[in-house]
């Protein structure tokens, strides 16, 4: 039996050497082919890299907003700066409360927002948030939050992609690598906005689907509320308006509105704005430049009210 544990154990880390090797060797020559467990996204269609590049020159600031692609496509830096409020947009592509808690723990102490707009949604706390901590992994330094946030997860893709991403760090792959501001019909604008160029909505209709809150994502969200608290920032939660086709595929909207509301101010703008699919946005989930212009226009009135 001794011989047997020696043995597991002599093979053990040379075992995960070579895991390692065929990750490493599986990013540099075959990442992109489909259906392989490794996705690395440097430079993916949210501009996260360019966002977090930022973020240096942007300490206490007014607002602070966190969240999903409704974030960085909803709330335009320009039009806050306009009214003489400094912005930073952290938010990313589905974007669950798990990476939510990664920027926290990362950035808070650094930026140190007068006010933290966060958008959360049904979908940001259904969400196993793969998809986002992909992005993050990519894109971000790594470090113990990283392994932390992975480890919540545990699936074969994070895993893979955080251990090629280590390598690149490691290596220094990727120490010269910028990212363009425009990538096809999006433009990356300073603060973290991306502005999408005007064009015809896309609906996409949706069965209807009740709201089943991730337990895993919920307990990240108290943990969120816990660092906000204790940072001294000031909280609004918001729902960032959708089309109306897609809002009313969720069921118990006032049930997740009272849960939300529970913690703190929290305001769905579904129900506070009249928008129309076809006039304000570009597709079922995201508002067009007129959206987010009326969006942020009622958002600044609700938080000068607050003052």
């Amino acid at each position: 039996m001794k011989k047997f544990f020696r043995s597991i154990a002599l093979f053990t880390p040379f075992a995960a050497a070579v895991y390692v090797l065929l990750v490493v060797l599986t990013g540099n020559f075959a990442a992109g082919l489909p259906g392989k467990n490794l996705k690395y996204r440097k430079g993916s269609i949210g501009f996260l890299h360019s966002r977090l590049q930022e973020i240096d020159t942007m300490k206490h600031v007014d607002i602070l907003f966190l969240g999903s692609s409704h974030t960085y496509r909803g709330f335009d830096t320009r039009i806050f700066s306009r009214h003489g409020m400094r912005t930073l947009n952290l938010g990313s592509s589905a974007q669950s409360v798990l990476q939510t808690e990664v920027l926290l723990r990362r950035y808070l102490d650094r930026i140190q927002p007068a006010t933290i707009v966060w958008e959360v949604s049904p979908a940001s706390l259904i969400s196993d948030g793969v998809e986002s901590s992909l992005d993050i992994v990519s894109n971000d330094r790594n470090d113990l939050w990283s392994f932390q946030m992975a480890a919540k997860q545990n699936h074969i893709t994070v895993y893979n992609t955080l251990i090629y991403s280590l390598y690149l760090d490691v290596f220094r792959q990727n120490a010269a690598f910028t990212e363009d501001r425009r990538k096809a019909d999006d433009l990356y604008i300073d603060g973290g906005f991306v502005q999408k160029d005007p064009q015809a909505y896309q609906i996409i209709r949706r069965v209807p689907a009740e709201v089943s809150i991730n337990a895993k994502q919920f307990l990240s969200f108290e943990r969120c509320l816990s660092l906000i608290r204790a940072s001294g920032s000031r909280l609004v939660m918001v729902q960032a308006p959708v089309a109306r086709s897609l809002y009313d595929s969720y069921l118990g909207h006032k049930e997740f509105d009272a849960q939300i509301s529970a913690y703190g101010p929290y305001y769905n703008f579904n129900e506070i704005l009249s928008l129309h699919d076809s006039t304000h946005f570009y597709d079922s989930d995201h508002l067009n430049q007129s959206g987010v212009a009326r969006f942020n226009t009622a958002l600044i009135r609700i938080l000068s009210d607050r003052r």
